[in-house]
């Protein structure tokens, strides 16, 4: 607490000011890690956002159809609850249990198709029995998306209280009116930063484009792709563009190649981070690592 002049002499204690507080963060306590911070497991998508996700914040991550937006989202819930946060992974397209089998595949780093069909080696058959051992420990929540559409989202929040992300996989399925397409996911743009804001969580929402990106002749993701009347746009604090050159070459050299551009960033810079993706096993990792 800040020493202030309170209402019985200039020795009384008041609440400080948020703009005392702020500056007492600033200045005494830099260096540690912001309560709100939330790390993404990418050292360059990190540093990139200076340090992370936050909470209160709607991100939003897009890109082609098969680009792998699902395997990121559930690579950075798999981080952060593995690093003793609390995180959530909600999906409309696959079962808590397909999910779940996807989260095996990324954490034992096995081929997701072998994991499935249990024709995996003795070495891997380990790798698998030891990552099991460790979701157990530090399980994230998995489940479908519910039904009510943001309504039914908050009631998550509610039951599992202290989520700090939680991942909407694919925004579309929170969808429940009559009105246009972009209408309805404009009206869900600006619930979920309301919702993010009330909840301070960070709420983590995948999307599809809306526009034809094959035939220009640079094919990566841009802010006005995402259609819905501009709204991801205005209302996300932070958001991502997923783009895999493999998709768009037939070079060899470039198999694996990704791409995290920064595409919009309330609190910082533009620009974007270096992945590679293992198809097999669903798993993105660092460049640099």
């Amino acid at each position: 607490m800040i020493a202030q002049p309170g209402p019985d002499g200039p020795n009384e204690k008041a609440d400080p000011h948020p703009f005392d507080a702020a500056a007492y963060l600033a200045n005494v306590a830099g260096g540690s890690v912001p309560d709100d911070l939330i790390a993404t497991g990418f050292p360059s998508v990190d540093a990139l956002l200076g340090g992370g996700l936050h909470r209160g914040d709607l991100v939003v991550i897009s890109g082609e159809a098969g680009a792998g937006k699902s395997a990121l989202a559930l690579g950075i819930v798999l981080h952060v609850s593995g690093n003793g946060g609390k995180a959530a992974f909600l999906s409309g397209e696959m079962s808590a249990e397909r999910v779940y089998d996807r989260a095996l595949a990324i954490e034992a780093r096995v081929r997701y198709d072998h994991l499935r069909s249990g024709s995996l080696t003795d070495a891997e058959r380990n790798q698998v029995a030891f990552a099991a051992a460790r979701l157990r420990a530090q399980s994230p929540v998995i489940q479908q998306i519910p039904d009510r559409g943001v309504g039914g989202l908050s009631d998550v929040l509610i039951e599992h209280l202290g989520l700090q992300l939680v991942v909407v996989d694919p925004v579309q399925w929170l969808l429940n009116g009559e009105d246009s397409l972009d209408e309805q996911m404009a009206r869900v743009a600006r619930d979920l930063k309301a919702l993010a804001l009330r909840r301070s969580v960070a709420v983590l929402a995948v999307t599809s484009l809306r526009a034809a990106t094959r035939e220009r002749p640079d094919p990566r993701p841009r802010l006005d792709d995402l259609g819905a009347l501009g709204a991801f746009k205005q209302h996300g604090d932070l958001v991502l563009g997923l783009f895999r050159e493999e998709m768009y070459s037939d070079l060899r050299d470039v198999q694996g190649a990704a791409e995290l551009h920064v595409l919009k960033n309330r609190g910082g810079a533009l620009g974007y981070a270096d992945l590679y993706f293992y198809k097999e096993s669903l798993r993105f990792e660092d460049v640099i690592d």
